[in-house]
């Protein structure tokens, strides 16, 4: 009974059971996430060679003139070293860890997530999902405020592979397309694009990308040649925040 029990336990079939509970799903980047691994023992012991967490997203990427939806790890965490879990017990690991700052927000199609697995030899390793709710962090949400007052709305917000002069630790960024729709800008531009790159925690570098809304035949050459886009970076911190929508619409007015 018990070599049929290992037998089904290495195809997942009476194994071991994982379930993270976090405290909250709600967190900005460089915030702290808080929870417990249950895990729950099959019908026969079995050695846990790891236990660990990873953040995870996906991006899209393209090639040969396609675009694919793939998947990134954000960060990865090991909560414990190895250990025999006994049949039908119950073990509780507490965690907590830092989001990375570069995590994206969850804004239109990017979703964020964790990811529990156990490691365990010769079987199956048990798995779970949790979505995050990563929500704009002080200083981003006062810009995605400024912008919205100016009259932008905002039409898409991806995760991109990003060109090799903007990659960093991660292989994508995530883009902000805004449209004007009222405001001091609409029928003078024809989108904003901006892309958060946090410096610390304290200062965030935004690369902002204007786009003119074409007049006469001239601009129609310049569209053609993209010389109808001005790309700028700037930095703002929390020192920004009360007078943030004056200093965007400044920085856009300059470039428009």
């Amino acid at each position: 009974m018990s070599f049929f029990n290992k037998m089904l336990a290495s195809v997942g079939i009476g194994s071991a059971k994982v379930d993270t509970k976090l405290d909250s799903d709600t967190v900005v980047p460089g915030g702290e996430i808080r929870g417990v691994v249950e895990i729950q023992g099959g019908n026969v012991e079995q050695r846990i060679d790891d236990i660990y967490l990873t953040l995870n997203t996906t991006y899209i990427k393209e090639a040969d003139d396609k675009k694919y939806t793939v998947p990134a790890q954000i960060d990865r965490f090991r909560l414990t070293e190895s250990f025999v879990l006994m049949a039908n017990e119950r073990k509780v690991i507490p965690f907590s860890f830092i989001l990375a700052p570069d995590t994206p927000l969850s804004i239109g199609k990017t979703k964020v997530w964790i990811a529990t697995g156990l490691d365990i030899k010769n079987a199956v390793d048990p798995t779970d999902k949790d979505y995050l709710q990563v929500v704009p962090n002080q200083i981003m949400d006062s810009v995605l405020k400024a912008i919205n007052g100016l009259g932008f709305r905002l039409r898409e917000a991806d995760c991109e592979q990003a060109p090799h002069r903007l990659r960093r630790r991660l292989p994508f960024i995530q883009e902000f397309e805004f449209v004007p729709v009222s405001g001091p800008f609409r029928g003078r531009l024809d989108e904003v694009e901006i892309t958060f790159f946090p410096v610390s925690a304290y200062d965030i570098e935004i690369l902002m990308q204007v786009d003119r809304k074409v007049r006469g035949l001239s601009s129609l050459f310049s569209e053609a040649l993209n010389m109808d886009e001005s790309n700028l970076r700037f930095t703002v911190n929390q020192g920004d925040i009360p007078h943030m929508q004056q200093k965007i619409q400044s920085i856009i007015q300059s470039y428009s």
